[in-house]
């Protein structure tokens, strides 16, 4: 999206500026966000979800290919657990689990964990120009007080237990792919200035929401005023159908017959720490939305990796 987006990547100096603002930014809201998903479990919680990602045979989970981190990718992201920014939407708990596939499936401690995905109307920070596809608002009716460059992405540090736990939304869509949040994970590197620096990249790949669940979400404000054709998991350009192996997430509603008040995610990524990730495949076809960076559309085919890196059982 030339001439929407100036830089590539979130500068220290406001990433520092970012993180010693957020919570003061609508403070009330975000309270409110936080107490609804209190966390309440414990390092033995952690620590089953690790051995889990062994089969009941003792094998562990195979390796999964790599896919294109997509064309809405922005360095300098926050080591943070709350990416919302104030951002609106049904809230989304999301626990990732990061296991070293090559020794038994052990915690891989130490992993960065970086998401970053769309808000309720289907725009990227970064790219809020770029149309989403269908009919919506401009990103600027939102009204919010996130900053236009850095809501929605975030880090985290895996713990003795290789866990990662974020607070944000429920992903909104955009034309022409299902609802989806892109993850890679890094070893070897630091935190710095407020960011993660240094290391390499052992996984690109994106995290999966079913059909049911993502449609029911979308007919809820703010969802609702973006209009159009969504595209379904058999569908998309990306999803194989693998299940958890190609990224579908479990989902929990904290309300079972209130979809708005939120959702839990969980996975686990099995990793090869000795691996590094170029993020490259080739596309899966379709057209970027109008207005979206140059270059690649946002089409990431699984069968075309680059390198193996990461899976979890379905």
């Amino acid at each position: 999206m030339t001439g929407n987006h100036k830089n590539t990547s979130i500068t220290r100096r406001r990433a520092l500026a970012v993180s010693g603002g957020t919570v003061a930014a609508g403070g009330l809201a975000v309270a409110g966000f936080q107490s609804a998903f209190a966390d309440t479990t414990d390092t033995s919680t952690d620590a089953e979800a690790a051995a889990s990602a062994s089969s009941t045979s003792g094998e562990c989970m195979t390796l999964m290919s790599s896919v294109t981190e997509g064309p809405y990718y922005l360095d300098g992201a926050l080591v943070r657990k709350d990416i919302t920014e104030g951002k609106a939407g049904v809230p989304l708990t999301l626990r990732l689990t990061v296991v070293d596939a090559t020794d038994g499936c052990t915690p891989v401690k130490g992993a960065a964990v970086e998401i970053w995905h769309c808000d309720a109307w289907g725009y990227y920070s970064g790219y809020t120009t770029a149309n989403p596809g269908g009919s919506a608002p401009a990103e600027s009716e939102e009204g919010d007080s996130a900053d236009d460059n850095t809501y929605l992405r975030g880090y985290q540090i895996a713990n003795a237990n290789g866990v990662v736990k974020f607070e944000t939304i429920f992903p909104g869509w955009y034309t022409p792919r299902t609802c989806h949040i892109h993850v890679k994970v890094h070893t070897g590197g630091e935190k710095e200035d407020g960011t993660y620096e240094g290391g390499k990249v052992n996984y690109t790949g994106q995290l999966f929401f079913a059909d049911d669940i993502a449609e029911e979400i979308f007919t809820l404000e703010p969802y609702s005023k973006h209009t159009g054709d969504y595209t379904v998991l058999a569908k998309d350009m990306v999803y194989d159908g693998g299940g958890a192996a190609s990224g579908l997430l479990t989902l929990k509603a904290v309300h079972k017959k209130d979809p708005s008040k939120g959702y839990k995610g969980s996975l686990t990524l099995a990793v090869d720490p000795d691996a590094e990730s170029t993020g490259a495949g080739s596309g899966g076809g379709g057209t970027p939305p109008s207005g979206a960076p140059t270059g690649a559309p946002p089409s990431d085919d699984p069968s075309d990796s680059a390198s193996p890196s990461a899976s979890a059982s379905s």
